[in-house]
């Protein structure tokens, strides 16, 4: 039971050294930041992000007291990823554009509206399937973790919910 006690007195000094470390620095960094990204949304993002990376990776820090420095270095070294990330998708995105423009339908509202009315009559855990799967898009394994089941079960819980929807679906399209 003592050693309990010590390790949630433990987690609490951290926590409030944590706290302590995210009150001193993240001002600075959300400054910081916006002058980066240009947007303030982004900008906590970006915050968030890299506090949470050094936060992490804290113990393994070659100088503790430099956490400024390395905290700066974490926002650059994200910024930069998201930039060539974007780059990356916009790139994508005008290739598949330019195949998809001649081709693409536009989209039936009434077919969306029967899809949702359909997906609420599901089973709350088979909604939460589709849903993982599809919208989240998680895997097989990921979803099962969430759902706290088997990755067969979350197979079947999918595989049961999209009969369901095509079932109900095909007859609404009769």
């Amino acid at each position: 039971m003592g050693i309990l006690v010590s390790e949630a007195r433990g987690m609490e000094e951290a926590s409030g050294q944590i706290a302590e470390l995210y009150r001193r620095h993240a001002p600075a960094a959300g400054r910081f930041a916006f002058l980066l990204t240009g947007d303030r949304a982004r900008a906590e993002d970006l915050v968030h992000d890299a506090f949470v990376r050094v936060i992490g990776r804290f113990g393994h820090l070659r100088v503790p007291d430099a956490f400024e420095a390395y905290l700066r270095r974490t926002m650059v070294n994200l910024h930069t990823s998201s930039l060539r990330r974007r780059r990356l998708e916009r790139a994508y995105l005008q290739r598949a554009g330019s195949q998809a423009e001649s081709s693409a339908p536009m989209p039936d509202v009434g077919i969306r509206e029967d899809l949702w009315r359909a997906l609420g009559e599901l089973t709350p855990r088979q909604r939460a399937a589709i849903v993982l799967r599809f919208y989240e898009d998680l895997s097989e394994r990921e979803t099962a973790e969430v759902l706290r089941c088997s990755p067969a079960a979350a197979k079947s819980l999918t595989a049961r919910a999209m009969d369901t929807l095509r079932a109900r679906i095909g007859s609404e399209m009769r």
